[in-house]
């Protein structure tokens, strides 16, 4: 009986190991994946809007997007809107802190999730990528490349500078144009000179096909307004 034992337990063992070089070890559980926000990425609002992010920026310890206002909307007391890194609105990134249009055209939302990936560059398409170390006021005469939701990546000269543009909302003041052209769902695209955050796309007139220019709202008076920096 001893041997008997013996046996059926070496026969099990035999079998469980056969078992394991079969079916391997048990596969770990996958890691949440962490959401990468970076310039031309887009966030989905509370509010059911879609706004792509222009650029990274910093301040007061915390971690900020910026946008176009018409997008973004104008925050209301109390009741801020949510953003999201998915369609389906699940997965929540952020919180609108400030916001204006017309008059300026800019968003502001600041990261309320610590898991995110949040590089300081802008993506260009097919995965190339601008790195951003600054910003600067627009200049005439200033070469600048703009990536827009529709119309991808697309560069030009800045022929004005504190332009006023009349939308259907109101007069936008302090505005620069560029010979770049633009597609509708390009707002919020941004826009820069070699490393330098310039500005972000918020009108347009003509098209990608026959030409046309593009108005931008600078980037650093949104940041001045708020303490912030890109990075």
């Amino acid at each position: 009986m001893r041997r008997s034992r013996t046996f059926l337990t070496t026969c099990a063992a035999a079998v469980t190991a056969v078992l394991a070089l079969l079916c391997g070890p048990a596969p770990a559980a996958a890691a949440p994946r962490v959401p990468t926000i970076l310039g031309g990425t887009v966030l989905y609002g509370s509010n059911g809007t879609q706004c792509v992010v222009a650029f990274n920026a910093t301040g007061g310890g915390s971690r900020y997007a910026v946008t176009a206002g018409h997008c973004a909307g104008t925050p209301v007391p109390g009741t801020p809107t949510t953003w999201f890194a998915d369609a389906s609105r699940t997965v929540q990134v952020g919180v609108s802190v400030g916001a204006s249009f017309p008059v300026d055209d800019y968003g502001v939302i600041r990261y309320t999730t610590s898991a995110l990936n949040l590089p300081g560059e802008v993506a260009l398409g097919g995965g190339a990528v601008q790195d951003v170390t600054g910003s600067t006021g627009p200049v005439v005469g200033q070469q600048v490349c703009h990536v827009g939701r529709t119309s991808g990546l697309h560069c030009g000269r800045v022929t004005a500078v504190n332009v006023t543009v009349n939308f259907a909302e109101g007069a936008v003041h302090g505005l620069f144009r560029s010979t770049a052209c633009t597609e509708a769902g390009d707002s919020g695209g941004p826009a820069f000179s070699g490393t330098l955050a310039v500005g972000f796309v918020v009108g347009g007139s003509g098209n990608c096909a026959s030409g046309g220019v593009t108005y931008y709202q600078p980037v650093t008076e949104v940041l001045a307004r708020f303490g912030l920096s890109v990075y």
